[in-house]
């Protein structure tokens, strides 16, 4: 069933390019949990691609990296990333206990927005253990103030006189899907377009650290008072951020040819579809409801917080 949906997920997404497959499948999975909640012998393989299959689309991701891309881009990059990851994750945090919003929803907002939007909620989302309709939720909004990052960021960069390379810069920064961040350069320039997409791949290892902190914090919950041993730290990085980096090492060695590393990425979309399609499926819609506006106006708060620290920062460092 998931495979099924993530299939005509990916036909919308082909025919709506800025859309993606991503939400299209989520959409579709909780359109279908209206009419019937999975239940008996389907339950189990939503479960499963709702989890496995997530971290499966994570590992697949790391094809798109080179370590000679990291140091060059996050050479020019990084200190306008970590500027607004930081803004990003304060503010979500302050502003989130000041909206009196769940944690796990606030988490997934704040890493969704200052990171890599679905990819970066897709590989915390088991580490705290997030319910489905939280992960849904979160999705959405980010997504939304995506569209709007795509429809207004453009005439921003025109307006503040950018150059391509810079609004490249911006984009990868400010906006944070890979689908939409294509679609805001190729609207710019499209000379834009490939400085953008490798900031934006950049952006995405900023998972790895944001991820083991998160582990770590939540050792630290769970009530055990385990001391925080350099070892004990390893043992609670998830599987799949390892096999991140170590697929991200492979493809620096040159051994994923390009036309492979375009193939491991479709797969990965795919299987972020499959994975999206699960949970879906099993989203309690009544803790949606429960949830309320307040998780959308920090979504919008921080896209907004995001999109100021990052422009600052370029006006710093000289690119603008």
């Amino acid at each position: 069933m998931c495979l099924g949906i993530a299939g005509v997920a990916t036909v919308i997404g082909r025919f709506v390019p800025l859309v993606g497959s991503a939400i299209p499948a989520v959409i579709l999975g909780v359109v279908i949990a209206l009419v019937r909640r999975p239940s008996g012998r389907i339950a189990p393989g939503v479960t499963y691609s709702g989890k496995f299959v997530l971290q499966c689309a994570v590992v697949l991701l790391g094809s798109q990296l080179s370590l000679t891309s990291i140091v060059t881009v996050g050479a020019e990059s990084l200190p306008v990333m970590l500027v607004s990851l930081g803004v990003c994750l304060i503010g979500a945090w302050l502003i989130g206990r000041a909206m009196r919003i769940e944690r796990d929803i606030t988490t997934l907002i704040g890493v969704g927005t200052g990171i890599c939007g679905a990819s970066a909620i897709a590989a915390v989302s088991p580490i705290i253990k997030a319910r489905n309709a939280d992960i849904s939720y979160a999705i959405s909004t980010v997504f939304l103030f995506n569209i709007l990052a795509v429809m207004i960021f453009p005439f921003v960069g025109h307006a503040l006189g950018m150059t391509p390379h810079a609004f490249g810069l911006f984009a990868g920064t400010a906006v944070n899907d890979t689908s939409s961040v294509v679609a805001a350069a190729s609207v710019f320039s499209a000379s834009a377009l490939g400085f953008a997409v490798v900031v934006k791949l950049v952006r995405t290892l900023m998972i790895i650290p944001i991820s083991v902190t998160l582990a770590v914090v939540e050792a630290r919950r769970s009530g055990r008072g385990e001391r925080m041993s350099l070892a004990r730290i390893l043992t609670l990085v998830p599987w799949f951020l390892i096999g991140f980096v170590l697929v991200a090492c492979v493809a620096s060695t040159g051994v994923i040819t390009p036309a492979a590393t375009s193939v491991i990425s479709e797969i990965s979309v795919f299987l972020v579809a499959t994975a999206l399609a699960g949970i879906g499926l099993s989203t309690d819609l009544a803790a949606i409801r429960a949830a309320g506006l307040r998780p959308l106006a920090l979504g919008g708060i921080l896209s907004l917080l995001v999109a100021m620290s990052t422009l600052s920062m370029m006006f710093v460092t000289g690119h603008i």
